[in-house]
């Protein structure tokens, strides 16, 4: 297979790092933080809003990305922002959650690489925490993002939502703060990780630790002066094939060769330089040990954890509940929403955006997706929705 790009051309971390643009992040230095593992972490935590928070503070609405997104929840790519907001036509003035009307908040998640306390910023001593970085979990993430909300001011949200990972913090936020949450939305997700995903999970971890450019997480100054942007890539593209579906795949690809390229010598299918140019994408705007962190939290997300199981956790969530899926979800199946509908007292009737795309249909189906969320915040919060 041709490989088209030179990993010795991108950047040892696409992470944003003090001294670069901030655009239009914030920042909170939330202090130390003990972490649900042990031991603890300075943190602060990169973010945006939009909106005005009213005089009560009953408008706020929390936004939380999924694995490789970040704060930029709305906006165009430029100084600062490597690319455009990726809800915009979800979130906006006059859109589904309207920011005419409600104070939007979306946190740069604990151990990501957009502003926020992870791996590439800096430890007390200066140098980037690297290898240092401890394990941190969905219950860090939402115990941080907690302490952000209580810097602005925000005792209750009237909507938490997230989708994929972020739907994972969304869930996780109305079991561990259920009275700071009147409504929580969760979007192509669950309650706890399964097998299957710990296994795509981990095949993506060691896709960047077999990268003979990690250095065993220390690669920001090396020597060579680039990184495991080649594990990094390769992460991506295992992750994408997770994110997308046998039918479209089939559908737009086939078994089509790309442009002049002969696979009997050597070359590329259409679906290989879809995945490369995916993967090589990724490494110029994020960071190898974050992918980790983040995946690593991925894989410990467990609502059930020392609570009794799944089923009793939720059942203790007061929010009026949104379970959204992505009818040809390779990812999260069905039977995980169920999960969720079923258990949590207040849940509305499971409902499903209709795609070609598989999990990333939350991230291309804005229509419906801005339907049934917008129609779940406009009803009033002890009246029932009619689907």
């Amino acid at each position: 297979m041709r490989e088209l790009i030179d990993p010795r051309t991108l950047p040892a971390t696409g992470a944003w790092r003090e001294g670069d643009p901030v655009g239009n992040r914030q920042f909170a230095d939330l202090g130390e933080f003990l972490l649900d593992g042990g031991g603890s972490l300075p943190v602060t935590l990169a973010y945006e809003t939009w909106g005005r928070l009213n005089a009560d503070g009953s408008n706020a609405v929390l936004v939380l990305h999924a694995l490789t997104g970040d704060s930029h929840v709305i906006g165009d790519a430029g100084d600062g922002h490597p690319t455009a907001g990726w809800w915009s036509a979800v979130v906006g003035p006059g859109k589904a959650i309207d920011t005419d009307r409600y104070f939007v908040l979306a946190p740069n998640m604990l151990g990501g690489c957009q502003g926020s306390t992870g791996p590439s910023s800096n430890a007390p001593d200066g140098a980037p925490w690297g290898s240092r970085f401890p394990i941190v979990s969905t219950r860090d993430q939402v115990a941080a993002e907690a302490l952000l909300a209580d810097r602005l001011g925000i005792e209750r949200f009237a909507l938490v939502v997230g989708a994929s990972l972020g739907g994972q913090r969304a869930i996780e936020w109305a079991v561990q703060c259920p009275d700071r949450v009147a409504r929580v939305a969760v979007v192509a997700s669950n309650a706890a990780t399964t097998a299957e995903q710990i296994a795509f999970a981990h095949t993506q971890i060691m896709s960047i630790t077999g990268d003979a450019h990690f250095n065993g997480g220390d690669y920001y100054d090396a020597e060579t002066g680039f990184g495991p942007a080649r594990g990094l890539a390769l992460a991506r593209q295992i992750a994408h094939i997770t994110y997308r579906c046998t039918g479209e795949l089939a559908d737009r690809f086939g078994r089509i060769q790309q442009h002049a390229e002969e696979p009997l010598e050597g070359g590329r299918y259409a679906v290989q330089s879809y995945l490369d140019h995916h993967g090589w994408k990724l490494a110029r705007r994020f960071d190898a040990n974050s992918y980790i962190a983040i995946t690593r939290t991925m894989m410990t997300h467990d609502v059930g954890r020392d609570r009794g199981g799944v089923g009793t956790a939720l059942e203790q969530v007061t929010a009026r509940t949104l379970v959204l899926g992505v009818d040809s979800d390779r990812l999260f199946y069905p039977y995980e929403l169920a999960q969720i509908t079923t258990h949590v007292p207040r849940a509305e009737q499971l409902q499903w955006v209709h795609s070609r795309h598989g999990h990333d249909g939350f991230l291309i189906e804005f229509d419906q997706v801005s339907k049934i969320l917008g129609r779940f915040l406009r009803t009033p919060e002890h009246a029932r929705i009619r689907y």
